[in-house]
């Protein structure tokens, strides 16, 4: 027999994917298309890669919200999904998708776990993601989720993201998805010469801005900054500066 807790989760996720929600999943798409043209202008990007509009047309946002939320799901807007954190707008995820410019073939690092629908859309697009989740009830749920979506290349953990994952490096491309007050040392190390590090930085209720770091073939770094944003805060670090909550 089935653990309680389990056997609700698969029973809630059953009756939420028995819902069609392709139409809305499609209007969702057609606004995340508008919003990059209008948005062109501070992200230098018109348009979003085919491969990344085709995973957002066909990971199904419904499974990774909170129940009770699926109606909402494909609403171009975050949503809360508790302990405090967010799913985050449509728009952001697939922005972020974007600029890590992913062909297919990469190894990738997802700080901040959450939901689990980044590290989906991030499944559709790369070989193998490696997800860590500092909240232990979310990072259980998302790992629940993503298995029971069909995820096979998505590999989970809890634990501190500040850190990254040592043993599973080096990464062709990292994304964190929460606000560091400052960019992680160990993400730059960890992150490929010639790879992305896509990372909100700034202060929690304060500016925050979506920069892309490229590591050059020397260990050096360039960054640039794409967009302002707001994220939750990312927690975890070794000197007391990111909380976990």
């Amino acid at each position: 027999m089935k653990p309680l807790a389990g056997w609700l989760l698969a029973t809630l996720m059953t009756g939420a994917a028995a819902q069609d929600y392709s139409a809305t999943r499609a209007r969702m798409t057609d606004e995340i298309a508008a919003m990059a043209r209008a948005t062109a202008g501070e992200t230098g990007r018109t348009s979003f890669a085919a491969r990344v509009m085709g995973a957002l047309g066909k990971v199904e946002r419904h499974r990774f919200v909170a129940v009770g939320d699926e109606a909402a799901a494909y609403r171009n807007r975050p949503l809360g999904i508790g302990n405090g954190q967010t799913i985050s707008q449509p728009y952001i995820v697939a922005l972020m998708t974007d600029l890590l410019d992913l062909t297919g073939s990469e190894k990738v690092l997802e700080v901040g776990t959450g939901s689990g629908y980044q590290a989906a859309v991030l499944a559709e697009l790369a070989a193998t993601v490696y997800s860590i989740e500092i909240v232990a009830p979310l990072g259980r749920l998302a790992a629940q989720r993503l298995a029971a979506a069909g995820y096979r290349n998505v590999i989970t953990r809890i634990g501190d993201g500040y850190q990254g994952w040592p043993e599973a490096a080096p990464f062709d491309a990292i994304m964190v998805t929460a606000a560091a007050r400052t960019v992680p040392p160990a993400l730059i190390a960890q992150l490929k010469p010639g790879g992305k590090l896509v990372i909100p930085v700034g202060e929690q209720g304060s500016h925050q801005n979506l920069l892309v770091i490229a590591k050059t073939a020397d260990g050096g770094t360039q960054s640039r900054r794409v967009l302002a944003v707001r994220f939750v805060p990312l927690t975890g670090g070794p000197d007391g500066r990111e909380k976990a909550p």
